[in-house]
C-alpha cells in the first residue's frame, strides 16, 4: 500500500487567516496537519509515502518532521492545479499499487483511515452524508456509485459532501496512470487530481463512494474549518479527561 500526500497548492480561501503559511502546515495541538497525516498512515503500517509540495516547500518538509517520505516538487505550482502535481511525481508510480491519494489540508483521524483501509471496492472515494447544506464540493451516488460531483449541485440533489481523500488498487493502476498522461499530454494541467477519476463516471467504468458520516475530519478551506476542528478537539479533549 502507497500513499500520496498532496501538498503544494496555496490555500488561498483560508491564508490571510493563517498568516500565509500552507495549510497542511496549521497546527492543531502544536501538531502540523501534514505531520498528523504521515503519523496516522504510519501507525496503520504504510510507510511508502510521497509528499507532493510547491508553495513553500521547505516550510512543508520541515512539518513533516521527525516522519520521512519521498518529496516530490511542483515548480508551477502558481499556475497549475493538482493533476499536474501528481505528474511530477510519477516516478513514485513506477509499479502498480494499491495506492490512497490525501489532499495535504485534510485532518483525519484513524477511523477515517481504517474506513479506507477496509474497502474492497476500487477506485473508492469517502464523502460525509451528514454535510449537505454546508457542502463545499459535492457528491450526487446511488447504490454507492458516483454519478455527478461538483460545487453547485442543488441542496436537494446532494447526496454528501466529498472528504478529499480516495484511494484506487493495482488493477485500477494501468487506468489511473495513462489517463494521468492523457489529461497532461492535452493540457489539461489546471484539473484537480480527482478529474482523472471523474473522467470514468458514466463510461462504464464504477467510481465508488463510502459514505463515512459520524467520523469528524475537516478540510481547511474556510477559517470556520479551522474552527470546527478547534471545537471538535476540545470536546474530544474533555471526553477523555477522567
Amino acid at each position: 500500500m502507497k500513499a500520496v500526500i498532496m501538498a503544494a497548492g496555496r490555500g488561498t480561501r483560508i491564508s490571510r487567516h493563517i498568516q500565509g503559511k500552507p495549510k497542511c502546515c496549521v497546527e492543531f495541538d502544536g501538531e502540523p496537519i501534514i505531520r498528523r497525516t504521515l503519523r496516522v498512515l504510519k501507525a496503520h503500517g504504510i510507510h511508502d509515502v510521497a509528499v507532493i509540495t510547491g508553495y513553500q516547500s521547505g516550510e512543508v518538509v520541515k512539518a513533516m518532521q521527525p516522519y520521512q517520505a519521498a518529496v516530490f516538487y511542483n515548480p508551477f505550482f502558481d499556475v497549475t492545479n493538482s493533476i499536474a502535481s501528481l505528474w511530477f511525481a510519477k516516478e513514485f508510480f513506477s509499479e502498480p499499487d494499491d495506492t490512497i491519494i490525501i489532499n495535504g489540508d485534510l485532518f483525519i483521524e484513524d477511523e477515517l483511515l481504517e474506513a479506507i483501509l477496509a474497502e474492497k471496492r476500487s477506485p473508492v472515494f469517502l464523502a460525509d452524508t451528514s454535510r449537505i447544506a454546508e457542502a463545499d464540493y459535492r457528491f450526487v451516488w446511488k447504490n454507492d456509485i458516483l454519478s455527478r460531483y461538483g460545487k453547485d449541485i442543488p441542496d436537494s440533489e446532494t447526496t454528501g459532501e466529498y472528504v478529499g481523500i480516495g484511494m484506487f488498487d493495482k488493477s485500477f493502476f494501468i487506468k489511473f496512470i495513462t489517463k494521468l498522461d492523457e489529461m497532461i499530454s492535452s493540457q489539461q494541467s489546471s484539473k484537480w487530481w480527482e478529474d482523472i477519476f471523474y473522467a470514468f463516471v458514466g463510461t462504464g467504468t464504477r467510481i465508488y463512494v463510502k459514505d463515512i458520516k459520524g467520523v469528524f475530519w475537516a478540510e481547511l478551506d474556510y477559517v470556520e474549518d479551522y474552527n470546527r476542528v478547534i471545537e471538535y478537539l476540545k470536546i474530544d479533549q474533555t471526553t477523555e479527561t477522567p
